[in-house]
């Protein structure tokens, strides 16, 4: 097919003008392939836009392997190393764009989110890809050498088809199934989803006591089977969020509780044996290490309020072990509309780790957060965006 006998032909078509879509567009471009890229919103990359509180978390400095969330653990190891988070960083640096590290390992734009896409459009127009915003994509079929693409604005066919659509996360800014149904339309499995990096909901006769404390942040440790996340939680009306909560969240089974450390600097239980003498008020006491309004709330729902000195050895090294391994069970999350991402996705012991091509359907591949590839928060996820952008963009 040569690319110049139709207007509507093209060497690669990408469905999804968001991170994975615009890195690999216009990396595709750079190699000399003619690209469209496709989206239904009328905006470029809304998720970016949004992110890091509207400054961008783009990549994490510590990234490896395990950092992510597959059924197919290994998979990701390939891209990541041939796309690094240096690899993005050189890219700011020919854009003139400030970064600084926020915590340890994550880097923020220094112009904030809309400078990110503004140099991933940059990057594509210089290349010469075609950008076409509002459009729908209707159908796809597929002959021996090419994809057929109709759509709301027109029909195009392509050498190589991208989808890079998505997942089902942030519905309010776009996020559709697109991806999945078509990874079944070609016979390519999909694992199962749900949404990942999301705050937890309790059952509120359950919560009704801690509802009180919304607002409130401590440091804590928080675990679930062999997964553990030291950061801050975060109290709200519904249950709980925070930076430790919305990691573990990608990793909880419903119907499983929780383990909370939340003193996980102290040996609480010794403190009470040095103190036990003290006719200091338990919530008192408890106030030099949390907030006081959590101390009595605390004290209310697991003991009496007494002096120290009022208590047994046994009773104290209960509530100490309570405070050490809190243990709760969520009734479940706050859902995709206001999940970070969508855990599960196509399956990629059907794709190759190298390209991002289906094995069984030459032409076609899947990159970004439609895969069955989760990262964790602090912007592990940008980069597989990147990372698996790239490697399909040397493919095409």
């Amino acid at each position: 097919m040569n690319k110049n006998s139709q207007n509507n032909s093209v060497d690669v078509l990408i469905v999804g003008a968001g991170a994975a879509g615009l890195m690999c567009a216009s990396e595709a471009a750079k190699r000399g392939r003619s690209v469209l890229l496709l989206d239904h919103s009328s905006k470029l990359a809304e998720k970016i836009r949004i992110s890091g509180g509207g400054r961008c978390n783009f990549t994490n400095l510590n990234i490896k392997p395990e950092n992510y969330l597959s059924q197919n653990p290994h998979f990701c190891r390939s891209a990541l190393a041939r796309y690094t988070p240096q690899n993005f960083i050189n890219l700011l640096n020919k854009h003139g764009l400030a970064y600084e590290e926020k915590a340890p390992g994550q880097l923020f734009c220094g112009q904030g989110a809309e400078a990110i896409i503004g140099m991933l459009k940059d990057e594509c127009a210089t290349a010469g890809v075609k950008i076409l915003l509002s459009c729908e994509v209707v159908s796809i079929q597929k002959s021996a050498d090419s994809f057929s693409v109709y759509t709301s604005r027109g029909n195009f066919l392509a050498r190589s088809l991208v989808i890079a659509s998505g997942g089902l996360s942030i519905p309010k800014i776009g996020a559709t199934p697109f991806g999945y149904k078509l990874a079944e339309q070609f016979g390519i499995p999909v694992t199962k989803l749900h949404a990942g990096l999301v705050p937890l909901s309790f059952h509120p006769d359950e919560w009704s006591e801690f509802s009180g404390l919304a607002g409130i942040s401590l440091q804590a440790e928080v675990s679930f089977s062999r997964q553990v996340f030291r950061e801050n939680i975060l109290f709200t009306h519904r249950g709980l969020s925070g930076p430790a909560i919305l990691q573990i969240s990608s990793y909880w089974e419903p119907g499983q509780p929780l383990h909370i450390n939340l003193l996980p600097d102290l040996d609480l239980q010794q403190l009470f044996i040095e103190q036990r003498s003290s006719r200091q008020l338990l919530d008192n006491f408890l106030a030099q290490y949390f907030p006081k309004r959590f101390a009595e709330i605390w004290c209310a729902r697991f003991a009496e309020n007494k002096p120290l000195n009022q208590y047994s050895e046994k009773a104290l090294s209960a509530f100490a072990a309570q405070l050490h391994d809190w243990q709760i069970t969520p009734t479940g999350t706050l859902g995709y509309a206001k999940a970070e991402v969508t855990c599960g996705g196509v399956d990629t012991q059907a794709l190759s780790s190298k390209t991002m091509q289906v094995n069984e359907v030459p032409g076609l591949f899947f990159i970004g957060e439609v895969l069955d590839v989760t990262g964790q928060l602090g912007g592990y996820n940008f980069h597989w965006a990147w990372a698996s952008g790239y490697a399909a963009s040397q493919a095409v």
